[in-house]
């Protein structure tokens, strides 16, 4: 083939030219309009010529009966209006046969005339009829019942369309950039992800300034992130910076019970990004679509594998689209695909964690702004006593407090509501239920055990926050942690005093009552859960740093069909054994310190006893100085309306829920 052949073949093709109206339709409209005139006009029976008749002569005939009363003769005034001239058509009798035919009269009624005429009762007075009267008569029902067909047939077509006969279109919804508009000024607490996706607003505002240096910007940017970190909000300050068109849309949204469905869903969602470029598209929850492909026991599902394969190619195959961006957010970037997260499609992974002090804060002033605030609400204190929440549970942190406030009358709110809003939203609200006098020594002894472990080996890092027998949540009594600081790592040391200090509780109902209850099944699985992580995860053991945990069920994640075990039934049972040791020691150390401070553990079983709740200075002050000395505010429950709950009347067949600690963060 040579060079010119080449260089033809490598010709564009020609674009094809716009639909034109082409002759044949205007016959075909042309041909319909002159059958439905025909079908209009044509009355069967008017083929034969009207005989002419002379107003005299209908008159003489309707006296003498030859003109037929059914249907009646018509008599109409002639077009100028006047009442004297009138046109009649109508059917007489012509011969003696029998035989009715039309016939038609014009000329001047006579005053005369006219009486006889109505005196025979054989015609009837109708206004002059025009061409455009009568096409109009005639048309409009015509109309009426074509417009009545399309209201009641078309539009139900439509409607039916979003459903069942528009599968193949995408769900994806525009934000309205007026009213959803979201700035960076909106996202606090996770400022390392706002300058990642800094660099895709410069890119929409300005793409010569990337390009012209050789740069591309990444096509996809998956943010990766516990739930409530601001993932979707951040996705949204994107948008509202770039000030482009914003498309969101759910991964479940795509997969349907329709194989190719889904694969039909993205070409058009891509199909509108085009039209709408530069924009942006989120998706939301991608792992809903985005999973392993592969067997498993949840089975290789022919429809998603289509639609992630239609997405795949869509972000970055033959026909790659410019100035469409893809956003897309997941808790679970382990169950991705591969192919989703290579270059060229998901170019960068951004991590929105958890925020630290500094973030918390900012997330407070951000959300604070919508609450009336009082003056003595602190909100680096508020900050500093809710390690590990999330931007979505601080929000809700401030809600719940407003909520209060307003429950309790107030105008503004204030740091108490704020406080009980925090220990309802970490610990749970509290539950008025009636203990008789062996239920409530029960508790208030397992709970001064772990308040009196926690208080004597407590680091500074972890203090006691308050102890209460009023039920919480599930519990029939709480004792609170908050830490002073975010946890990043877990000491071995201070692994071994939260084990000792969740047996506490147990400890002390033995020493004290001589018998143990199923109060502390929450403490034992918290205990077991963490000495198993030192053990196989931590390597804290005998045992040597080696994970010996490495057996995640990857059954349903479609990786695997069977779950490998990667120890020996000899190491099995010498995990085992270190767990038990970790836990046993610990044990005989949190029973050693109890009996050591038996004074003290009595004196904080009377106080809650006599008060429900005490805070972490009480217990500080009893272990000091052997009494409380601080004075000691009576938990009252919210009024509303300006009345307080009643109590509920005891109820002895309730078996009593577990007791333990709502501690801080899950360490494990």
């Amino acid at each position: 083939m040579s060079d010119s052949d080449n260089k033809k073949s490598r010709r564009p093709l020609k674009s094809l030219p716009p639909d034109r109206f082409q002759p044949k339709m205007l016959i075909f409209w042309l041909a319909l309009v002159a059958a439905v005139l025909a079908l209009l006009y044509y009355t069967p029976g008017m083929s034969t010529q009207p005989e002419s008749l002379t107003i005299q002569d209908v008159v003489e005939r309707a006296e003498s009966k030859n003109i037929q009363a059914n249907p009646p003769a018509i008599l109409r005034p002639d077009l100028s209006g006047g009442r004297d001239w009138h046109s009649i058509t109508g059917n007489s009798r012509k011969d003696e046969s029998g035989t009715f035919k039309p016939f038609r009269a014009a000329g001047r009624v006579t005053d005369e005339n006219m009486m006889r005429l109505q005196k025979s009762k054989l015609f009837i007075e109708q206004p002059t009829q025009t061409l455009l009267t009568t096409i109009a008569a005639q048309v409009i029902p015509f109309v009426i019942i074509i417009g009545l067909l399309y209201f009641l047939f078309v539009r139900q077509l439509r409607q039916a369309g979003r459903g069942a006969l528009s599968f193949g279109k995408s769900r994806a919804k525009l934000l309205t950039r007026d009213r959803d508009k979201i700035t960076f000024a909106d996202v606090a607490g996770c400022d390392e992800a706002k300058e990642e996706v800094s660099e895709v607003v410069e890119f929409l505002k300005d793409p010569k300034k990337f390009t012209r240096m050789g740069g591309r910007i990444p096509k996809g940017i998956l943010m990766v992130g516990p739930p409530g970190t601001g993932k979707t909000l951040l996705a949204k300050a994107v948008a509202g910076e770039a000030d482009v068109p914003f498309f969101s849309i759910s991964g479940s949204d795509f997969v349907e019970m329709f194989v190719g469905v889904g694969a039909s869903r993205v070409r058009d969602m891509f199909e509108q990004g085009r039209k709408s470029a530069p924009c942006l598209i989120f998706i939301d929850e991608i792992d809903a679509v985005g999973r392993q492909r592969g067997a498993g026991l949840g089975g290789g599902n022919d429809e998603r594998e289509q639609t992630l394969n239609s997405l795949l190619v869509e972000m970055d195959g033959f026909d790659t689209t410019e100035g469409v961006i893809i956003i897309a957010a997941t808790n679970r970037p382990d169950v991705l695909d591969s192919a989703l997260l290579r270059p060229g499609r998901f170019d960068r992974q951004i991590y929105v964690d958890l925020p630290d002090l500094v973030g918390r804060e900012q997330i407070l002033r951000v959300h604070a702004r919508k609450v009336s605030l009082a003056e003595n609400v602190d909100l680096q204190v508020i900050a500093r006593g809710t390690p590990g929440l999330s931007g979505a549970e601080l929000a809700n942190l401030l809600n719940e407090a407003a909520l209060l406030a307003a429950r309790r009358g107030k105008k503004k709110v204030e740091m108490i509501d704020v406080d009980d809003a925090r220990e309802k939203v970490q610990f749970g609200r509290e539950r008025r239920r009636v203990m008789d006098d062996e239920e409530k020594k029960l508790t208030a002894y397992h709970e001064a055990g772990h308040a009196l472990v926690q208080a004597v080996l407590d680091d500074g890092h972890l203090p006691v926050h308050k102890v209460t027998i009023i039920p919480r949540g599930r519990s029939l009594g709480s004792t609170m942690f908050i830490p002073k600081k975010d946890i990043l790592t877990q000491a071995k040391k201070r692994m071994e005093n939260q084990i000792a200090m969740g047996l506490g509780g147990r400890i002390a109902e033995e020493l004290v009552l001589d018998d143990i209850s199923s109060g502390a099944a929450g403490d034992i699985k918290q205990v077991t859960k963490i000495a198993r992580a030192m053990v196989c995860d931590w390597g804290m053991s005998p045992l040597g740093p080696v994970a010996y945990g490495d057996h995640h069920d990857t059954v349903f994640l479609g990786r695997e069909i069977t779950r490998n075990e990667n120890i020996s039934e000899e190491t099995a049972k010498k995990i085992d054994e270190q767990i038990f040791h970790i836990i046993d020691e610990q044990y005989k150390r949190a029973t050693k310190i109890i009996t050591e401070h038996r004074p003290a553990l009595d004196k904080m079983a009377e106080a809650l006893l006599e008060h429900e709740t005490i805070d972490g200075k009480h217990v500080l002050e009893i272990l000091q100085f052997g009494e409380i000395r601080s004075p000691i505010v009576p938990s009252v429950p919210p009024k509303v309306d300006g009345q307080t709950p009643p109590k509920k009347a005891a109820d002895k067949s309730a078996a009593p829920e577990p007791m333990g600690p709502a501690a801080a963060p899950n360490p494990a």
